[in-house]
């Protein structure tokens, strides 16, 4: 089988009342052993402790299984190791571990979660399952398919609106499958970041908007990578303009400019014209832009620092906007592989002292903005310099 990307992304939503989320979700990408590793552990209880607990146990397995421990024995190492509740006579935390390989070879090892599920075709799949320690953990060995889905959750999922009249035991296996393949048919090519925030939105519906213990949701996506390709600055020689233009022409994937002079490039050399939209602004980065046959347009540094600091801080939530900012977030957040090519080129605006500190050269910013999307969001990213 060919290699295949994996979209991974997941949330949460602190029990009402808590700040902290007592669930952890961690994620690694080894490129070199062309593998992806994640953990989704559930502290007990909700708040501080449980987040420690949470965090202790996802760090352990993640470090196990990337560090190439049997994951059997660290499974077992694990559940060993949580202090158990005297009164409840369970263990601190649960977990559940996936480790699979970019041709789709994976295993998963869950102790204590609620049965993840995993999607082909739309339908659930059946996998069978053996038992180590006492029938407590659990592995499932099998090959994912492309647009095969896998989705983790807590109890905060499986249980949430338990004790309404609807739903009295909370949101059973056969409905949440039914709700999950509803949204899949809807839009087959939904990414893991899109199906993971309707799973939540629906199971703190359930609560009434008030959950009545952590919810969180983790989805890996095996698919063919999508590419993007980020246009921003002038290059250094203006002869190499018109190669510039040749490449975004060219490029299989979508295609986004950041800056109006690089803008203005790519339009002389294709013979468009810019097209500002005067009917939306922000109030902090001037308005998107119009070129036929590109995806998005926007101005250039203003909009990539913001972009970049929304990424940092995970403050970026997805929604119908036409703040320039949020539409480049997007766009990259649904992209797996992302070639920057950026121009080398001074902008004189950009030595002005009186700018703001955090007004970076473009360059930089990029840097940046590439470094994050690699190890917080797992994508692929290349940086090319002309």
């Amino acid at each position: 089988m060919r290699k295949m990307f994996i979209d991974s992304d997941s949330g949460y939503v602190p029990k009402n009342g808590q700040i902290v989320c007592g669930d952890v979700f961690l994620s690694e990408k080894m490129k070199n052993e062309n593998r992806l590793t994640a953990v989704l552990s559930d502290g007990l209880g909700s708040g501080i402790k449980a987040n420690i607990l949470a965090n202790m146990t996802a760090t352990m397995a993640l470090n196990f299984t990337i560090n190439d421990q049997p994951i059997e024995r660290s499974a077992i190492s694990i559940r060993e190791t949580l202090p158990v509740d005297p009164v409840r006579k369970i263990a601190f935390a649960s977990f559940t571990i996936v480790d699979t390989e970019f041709d789709g070879q994976t295993r998963i090892i869950e102790y204590g979660n609620p049965q993840f599920l995993v999607f082909r075709k739309n339908k659930p799949l059946n996998l069978e399952r053996r038992y180590l320690a006492d029938e407590q953990v659990d592995i499932v060995e099998f090959q994912a398919c492309r647009e095969d889905r896998i989705v983790l959750f807590s109890d905060g999922v499986s249980q949430s609106g338990i004790g309404r009249k609807d739903l009295p035991f909370g949101w059973e296996t056969n409905a949440m499958t039914d709700f999950i393949c509803s949204t899949i048919t809807s839009d087959p090519s939904i990414s893991a970041h899109q199906l993971y925030k309707s799973i939540v939105q629906q199971a703190v519906v359930n609560d009434i908007q008030k959950p009545r213990d952590d919810i969180t949701c983790a989805v890996l996506y095996f698919r063919n990578p999508r590419k993007l390709l980020v246009c921003t600055g002038p290059p250094y020689d203006k002869t190499n303009d018109s190669n510039v233009a040749r490449k975004i022409k060219n490029f299989e994937g979508h295609t986004i400019v950041c800056g109006g002079t690089t803008a203005q490039i790519v339009a002389r050399e294709w013979g468009e014209e810019v097209v500002v939209d005067m009917e939306h602004f922000s109030k902090d980065i001037p308005p998107i832009s119009h070129i036929h046959g590109i995806d998005l347009v926007t101005e250039g540094i203003l909009t990539l620092g913001k972009a970049a600091e929304l990424l940092k801080y995970g403050t970026y939530e997805q929604a119908e906007t036409t703040d320039p900012s949020r539409l480049l977030v997007d766009q990259l957040l649904t992209h797996d592989y992302i070639e920057f090519l950026v121009g080398t080129k001074i902008n004189d605006a950009h030595q002005d002292p009186n700018l703001p500190v955090e007004l970076e050269i473009r360059r930089n910013v990029v840097k940046k903005m590439a470094y994050i999307l690699e190890k917080e969001y797992l994508k692929e990213t290349e940086l090319k310099f002309i």
